[in-house]
């Protein structure tokens, strides 16, 4: 009876292992791919798992570490900054080259273009001055008389006759200064006139006149300048010469001669033979030959006695004709 009970007891455990041997083994097919219980096998499924490891997406994406489009654009942009750069660099220092060639280089061309526009903007000044130094000259051109008109010959040097009535009697020149308070000798620089100046237009250029001195618009201010021949106005100072010379009556101011039509007064250039008492400031000594003249802008005036007095005669001057 026990040996029976036994047999049935082996049978049965035979049974019940028989029925779960497929349920196990389905679930030990199963247990890799979920993943599950303390007998999982890592060390298989991570040593070959390509998806870490070998991960071409990851290790072998050309977008993240090969990234061609992005590196390429990157170099691109980069070498397209170097060129334009470099470019603008070799614009400028080509530029800065031409313009250093055209300063150096074509020194000709630049400076007599800079010399063009610096005269014509400066010119306003330097073309009134170059006026008024025509007239001048033509202020200082003296109004010559028959040499018939000389009672001695004239005295030669440097191929030059001067011509004088009086006879020379030298002395130290001394300019005379008392002119009065408003006068200027020619030069003299002024930054604003007096209210009783007023404008004088000769020719083409425009001047200004104040109580016997003529003054020209310069650096913002007035230079007096010697009278312009043709120059008219209605008063002169006071203390004025007359000068009578081939019965002509002269007016005599300062190294200025006037002639009076009606109640205006001309400036005319100096007549030879005129014979003042003073000269003023700004004369300087010439030396010709063995005489020594006066030199007041470009008229010469040899020092004289007439009725006893210390005087200076206007020269005439004369090239000797060859």
């Amino acid at each position: 009876m026990i040996r029976h009970q036994k047999t049935l007891a082996g049978l049965s455990l035979l049974l019940v292992i028989w029925t779960f041997m497929p349920v196990m083994a389905d679930a030990q097919h199963r247990r890799p791919a979920g993943g599950g219980g303390g007998a999982r096998p890592h060390p298989a499924p991570a040593n070959n798992r390509p998806s870490h490891n070998s991960r071409p997406a990851t290790n072998n994406r050309p977008a993240n570490n090969s990234r061609p489009a992005n590196n390429s654009g990157t170099r691109n942009n980069n070498s397209v900054n170097n060129n334009a750069s470099r470019e603008v660099n070799k614009n400028k220092n080509n530029i800065n080259n031409n313009s250093g060639n055209r300063n150096s280089g074509n020194t000709n061309i630049s400076g007599n273009t800079r010399n063009v526009d610096k005269s014509r903007d400066v010119n306003i000044n330097i073309d009134n001055s170059k006026t008024f130094n025509n007239y001048n000259q033509r202020n200082t051109v003296v109004r010559p008389r028959p040499v018939s008109y000389y009672p001695r010959p004239p005295y030669y040097w440097g191929g030059r006759r001067y011509y004088c009535y009086h006879p020379y009697v030298y002395r130290p020149f001394v300019p005379y200064a008392a002119w009065g308070p408003a006068w200027h000798p020619w030069g003299f620089f002024v930054a604003a006139l007096a209210t009783t100046a007023i404008i004088v237009a000769v020719a083409d250029a425009q001047y200004h006149y104040d109580q016997g001195v003529w003054y020209a618009e310069s650096n913002g201010g007035y230079t007096a300048v010697a009278a312009p021949v043709g120059g008219t106005v209605t008063t002169i100072p006071a203390n004025h010469e007359t000068v009578v010379v081939n019965n002509v009556t002269n007016y005599y101011y300062a190294g200025t001669y006037y002639e009076k039509d009606g109640q205006k007064y001309t400036v005319v250039p100096p007549p030879a033979g005129a014979v003042v008492e003073k000269l003023p400031e700004g004369g300087t000594e010439v030396k010709v030959g063995d005489q020594t003249y006066v030199k007041v802008g470009e008229t010469y005036y040899a020092p004289v006695q007439d009725d006893g007095k210390n005087k200076y005669e206007v020269v005439q001057v004369e090239e000797e004709k060859k």
